[in-house]
């Protein structure tokens, strides 16, 4: 038998509501934890990971970096950088930035 139960959210820290339904939905479900969040904050951060961003929201699922390539300042080679190079400034290999 399922009793509603209090818990403090991690986020805000206000006391939420486990209720007895919720409890007996996440028994259904083979979930093993109860929830840390209260329902205001689970949606917030499920509405952050939406659009990509909350730190630990994308856990399992990496980012890509896009990458461009350019022609390094310092030795001519192929340089491969995390940002689009405008042209005004000078772009360096890997081996030609760590020496710097």
């Amino acid at each position: 038998m399922y009793v509603d139960e209090m818990l403090n959210c991690v986020d805000c820290g206000r006391q939420f509501v486990f209720s007895a339904g919720e409890q007996r939905f996440y028994e259904q479900k083979g979930f093993q934890n109860k929830p840390n969040r209260c329902p205001d904050c689970r949606q917030a951060r499920k509405a952050m990971r939406a659009q990509g961003q909350g730190g630990n929201a994308n856990a399992g699922t990496p980012r890509v970096r896009e990458m461009f390539t350019a022609t390094c300042s310092n030795c001519g080679g192929v340089a491969e950088v995390p940002f689009n190079p405008r042209g005004d400034k000078p772009v360096y290999c890997r081996d030609c930035f760590a020496s710097r």
